[in-house]
């Protein structure tokens, strides 16, 4: 089942590329995170994702500035409850929160940054439904959700007359279990998909296999998510498939991850406009069959989930 268009305020359908703020205001200053902006509405793209979480507030605030003049042409989208848990004190306060930071009345989407095991379902639906019927924002979504849980989600969400719209996964070529049951869910019941990550933290722009520094190198938490040595091996693969072909690497990883049917909106990121270019060619670059197949060989396929691997 296809999903219902995501629409701005005067029409615009949402591209099919977003851009992720999290740098803005961290590694990319407010000079830097305006150029990032600028590059992205020349490349076409219009739906941008922030959270409360992101650089302290700071990732939010200069959203808004950057969007103000052109508002009802984007799709803005935001996440609460990485801190604090779910319950609907949380969700109100962080969505008042960030609704002041970017100074926008209503925002496009607004997820559930994390799964709470604390607080019921239906105490966190029922605060988002209110508040989606007082028009502070148009579409539910849920980050970082298994397939269960999502489902789960789901049907405690339509018992309140509301309904979950999008999904924001993990998803790129060295994490690849949203293949197993998120991603045809997704195709399955209409849900939107923006992942984010499709570059692993940069480990697939091959700067880590020539010794640059980055997050894998610096931040505890990417150093244990990608710290696996096939990962690296499939990075370094990755990096001399590309070389053959002529393209960047991290091209080639961002259009791998577009060119799955279940992905409908793939967030791509930067710290600067020049890191930024490889992963805006890969919205245009075309991927052939051929190709796409030998950089899917170049990681392991997950298992199917039932683990009857003659079934894969």
């Amino acid at each position: 089942m296809a999903p219902t268009p995501l629409i701005a305020n005067d029409g615009t359908r949402a591209s099919k590329f977003s851009f992720g703020t999290m740098q803005f205001g961290g590694k990319a200053d407010k000079d830097e995170s305006r150029r990032l902006y600028d590059a992205s509405r020349t490349a076409g793209i219009n739906f941008f994702d922030t959270a409360y979480v992101y650089t302290e507030g700071l990732s939010e605030q200069y959203l808004g500035e950057f969007a103000a003049s052109e508002r009802d042409s984007l799709i803005i989208a935001s996440k609460c409850s990485s801190v604090g848990g779910s319950s609907s004190a949380t969700i109100r306060a962080q969505l008042d929160k960030s609704r002041k930071r970017l100074n926008m009345d209503m925002i496009d989407v607004f997820y559930l940054h994390k799964w709470d095991d604390d607080t019921p379902l239906e105490e966190s639906f029922s605060a988002l439904a209110e508040l989606r019927e007082t028009g502070l924002f148009r579409h539910i979504g849920v980050s970082n959700f298994s397939a269960w849980q999502t489902m789960k989600a789901a049907s405690v969400a339509e018992k309140l007359g509301v309904t979950i719209d999008i999904l924001q996964p993990m998803y790129n070529l060295v994490k690849r279990q949203a293949e197993v049951e998120i991603l045809p869910m997704a195709i399955s019941e209409g849900f939107h998909v923006a992942p984010y990550s499709p570059l692993g933290g940069g480990l697939l722009t091959g700067k880590y296999a020539v010794g640059a520094g980055g997050r894998l190198a610096d931040d505890k938490m990417y150093k244990a998510r990608y710290g696996v040595d096939w990962m690296h091996d499939t990075a370094t693969n990755l990096s001399e498939l590309a070389s053959e072909v002529g393209v960047h690497p991290a091209t080639l990883a961002v259009s791998w991850v577009a060119r799955n049917p279940g992905i409908t909106h793939p967030i791509i990121s930067a710290r600067s406009v020049e890191q930024f270019e490889p992963s805006l060619n890969g919205i245009s670059y075309e991927l052939s069959d051929d190709l796409y197949n030998q950089i899917t060989a170049l990681s392991p396929q997950p298992a199917p989930a039932t683990d009857r691997l003659e079934e894969a």
